[in-house]
């Protein structure tokens, strides 16, 4: 099998702090071309979130066979300072248990990339149509990466059976978490306007201060609801509070305030949004929501026994599906057929120093490899 960890080497080496555009697709489309993949690749969006580049590669399988697609990401956050080797320069460093290799995106999520590649090299063609949706906005706003790329597919009438996204879901050892499943997030911006005065005479204005607290408190009381058998409580978050009065004997104007929701597959973030709305507009104040994905459940199957017999089969363990943490772009991939997220030991995902076990990167090659069988096979089902 090819080796994912030098595959792995090569993409950290291209530096893509998000949004991601250039070198890094060229290493990626360089791996995939003598694999026989047709790539696709195009810019979307323009500054401040743009231009970001995504990348559709496809491999054609004997018509009527099943198609299989592996998703992720080229894009990494800012390396920040203090790392003890240069984070776009990868290195290997000795380690109980075996090498570690370093890096930005050694984790999250060119690690998982690389071992996707290593894994397709094993799968022959006549098995069915695999794929490659990989974007270079993730770790940002995520408006122009794979919302686009599914534009696209749509356009070429391309339909995954199956999808499987290389996010770090692993915590304390390799194959032992898989997300079937993530909460929605919508984030809500409350303002109330006042009538700025002198403090002496409170008469001639009109505090914001007072209703915004108000209405935060009634907004922090809720209990939206008890959770679910796959899924955590949904859970509202006060994330910014702001005045901005620099006098201390003036009453403001405005103030504002933010808050986050995490919800489960209960809710909508539109029905979050109208709930929060009425609550300020009783307080006297606005709430403007910006819904940045809906949740989605892939209900315990065919898909995850699949996967997770093809862990078992590499590590000896049996993954637990889980549907906690934050969101990723399987949020959006979900329209586009069942998708479930397995990847790397997310320890050191977005740290200094980021690294991942080589022989992890070894052993996930082997199970994707064993998955992307298993999806392509006529009988395989969601």
């Amino acid at each position: 099998m090819t080796d994912a960890s030098l595959l792995a080497e090569h993409l950290i080496a291209a530096p893509s702090v998000t949004p991601a555009t250039g070198p890094v697709f060229d290493v990626l489309e360089n791996m995939l071309a003598p694999l026989g993949f047709a790539v696709h690749r195009f810019l979307e969006g323009e500054a401040p979130d743009g231009p970001v580049e995504n990348l559709f590669a496809i491999r054609q399988g004997p018509p009527g066979s099943r198609h299989f697609a592996f998703a992720g990401h080229l894009d990494v956050v800012p390396p920040g300072e203090g790392w003890t080797s240069g984070p776009f320069a990868p290195e290997r460093r000795p380690a109980p248990g075996g090498e570690l290799l370093y890096g930005r995106g050694a984790v999250d999520m060119k690690g998982a990339i690389a071992a996707m590649v290593a894994a397709v090299a094993a799968v022959p063609p006549e098995t069915g149509t695999i794929s490659f949706i990989v974007t270079g906005d993730e770790e940002g706003p995520a408006i122009h990466g794979t919302r686009a790329l599914i534009a696209f597919m749509r356009d070429q009438a391309i339909r995954p059976d199956l999808c499987l996204v290389g996010e770090p879901t692993s915590v304390n050892r390799l194959g032992d978490t898989m997300k079937i499943g993530r909460r929605g997030s919508v984030n809500i911006w409350l303002a109330v306007e006042g009538t700025q005065g002198h403090v002496a005479y409170p008469q001639n204005a009109d505090n914001p201060i007072p209703r915004l607290v108000a209405m935060l408190a009634e907004i922090d009381a809720l209990t939206l609801d008890e959770g679910t058998d796959w899924f955590q409580p949904s859970n509202i978050e006060i994330t910014d509070l702001e005045v901005g009065n620099p006098a201390h004997n003036v009453i403001p104007a405005k103030a504002t305030a933010r808050i986050s929701i995490r919800f489960n597959d209960l809710h909508s973030g539109a029905s979050l949004s109208d709930r929060i709305a009425a609550i300020a507009q009783r307080h006297g104040g606005t709430a403007r929501p910006v819904v940045s994905g809906e949740p989605f459940l892939t209900p315990p199957g065919a898909f995850s026994r699949l996967i997770s017999d093809a862990v078992e089969a590499e590590t000896g363990i049996v993954p637990e599906a889980s549907t906690g943490g934050g969101t990723s772009d399987a949020r959006f991939l979900k329209d586009l057929c069942p998708v479930i997220e397995f990847g790397l030991c997310n320890a050191t995902m977005h740290k200094r120093d980021e690294a991942v076990a080589v022989d992890d990167l070894a052993t996930l090659s082997r199970i994707y490899a064993r998955i992307a069988l298993a999806a392509l096979h006529p009988q395989a089902a969601g």
